[in-house]
């Protein structure tokens, strides 16, 4: 083949290869369009209080419970009470069959007795000795011994007597009467058990159910940031209002290693809630004012990262931002946002970085 010859076969090879490739289709850029429809809601400056949740129980308030023990080992005479009855100060609760007591009581009073007519007697002696000495038959000495005798009569019959009204008030623990208005929350024996004299082997409980409170267990974490006087909350049912609490009382010292300490709450209103209930709390903790606050469904937490979308020209931005405290509806934007900007409520997740929104505002 000629020199010609050749170049032509190799242009005609070049244009097959050519042609080949142009006609193979070109890969296409997929754009997608779709608007993704949101709600919206605006940043705004406003204040907003930390919230401590914590459980606890119903009990009932220092001064409002009432457990009956027996004074010693004892067998119960009359017990008329029964559990849910209503008591009223004064009434007989329990009544005690302690024969030692009874016995003691009926000596101490044997002692007085005597020690009653000891002091008749050295009285009546001194009388004797003066007027002896008066007519100058006795010495001074005997006059002297008289006075002494009475003396000694005189204390013993003061000890008999103390010896007696410590036995009476002993006898008088026999018979337990109720200390204020309540109800028997509790009943463990009848009349004619054998009970101990041990905080193990309760006869009774008596409660005032007026004067109830709640003893939350805090996490010793939260526990600076509880103040006494501080309001708090009953959280009960879905749909239900909470119960106003207020906190009364916080430990004053803790022991080292505790995870978690108590807390009293008193009801700022009457509860129909019964002693031994298990609750949840909410307390109120320290208050930001001034700052910038967002709804608390328009941050997004992915593994470390704390983000939120700001609507701006129809695109869904995606903006970090740094948060302080919140509630159940709300966020505090301590960095990464502005008051006035218009975050993403609903609609945001899995949304891209640009994304074209159409945007509604949030339902109030």
């Amino acid at each position: 083949m000629t020199p010609t010859g050749r170049s032509l076969a190799l242009a005609s090879a070049a244009c097959v290869v050519i042609s080949a490739a142009c006609g193979r289709a070109a890969p296409e850029e997929i754009v997608t369009k779709t608007v993704v429809p949101v709600t919206i809601e605006a940043a705004r400056v406003g204040a907003i209080r930390a919230v401590i949740h914590a459980t606890g129980i119903v009990e009932p308030a220092p001064g409002a419970s009432l457990i009956v023990t027996a004074p010693e080992a004892a067998r119960i005479a009359e017990i008329p009470k029964a559990e849910g009855d209503r008591v009223r100060r004064g009434d007989l609760l329990v009544r005690f069959e302690i024969p030692s007591l009874n016995a003691a009581a009926a000596g101490k009073s044997a002692e007085v007795s005597r020690a009653e007519a000891g002091l008749q007697n050295a009285r009546a002696s001194q009388a004797r000795a003066h007027d002896l000495f008066d007519r100058g038959v006795a010495a001074r000495k005997e006059v002297e011994d008289a006075d002494r005798a009475l003396s000694d009569a005189g204390a013993a019959l003061d000890e008999a007597r103390a010896g007696r009204s410590a036995s009476e008030m002993l006898s008088d623990r026999a018979t337990v009467r109720a200390t204020f208005d309540g109800i028997v929350a509790q009943r463990s024996h009848d009349p004619g058990d054998l009970v101990e004299a041990s905080a193990s082997d309760p006869v009774m409980r008596v409660i005032d159910p007026r004067r109830l409170e709640i003893d939350a267990s805090v996490p010793i974490s939260d526990i600076s940031r509880i103040v006494e006087g501080a309001s708090a909350r009953l959280i009960v049912s879905a749909g239900s209002r909470p119960e106003a609490l207020k906190v009364v009382s916080r430990p004053a010292a803790v022991e080292a290693g505790t995870a978690s300490v108590p807390v009293r709450l008193a009801f700022v209103a009457p509860t129909n809630l019964a002693a031994g209930t298990p609750v949840q709390v909410e307390i109120d903790g320290e208050e930001s004012a001034n700052v910038v606050l967002v709804p608390a469904a328009a941050v997004v937490h992915e593994g470390d990262q704390i983000f939120v979308f700001v609507a701006a020209g129809g695109k869904a931005q995606r903006r970090a931002i740094v948060i302080g405290l919140t509630d159940a509806e709300r966020a505090e934007v301590r960095s990464g946002l502005k008051a006035g900007e218009v975050v993403i409520t609903h609609g945001q997740s899995g949304l891209p970085d640009g994304a074209a929104v159409s945007t509604a505002p949030a339902e109030k």
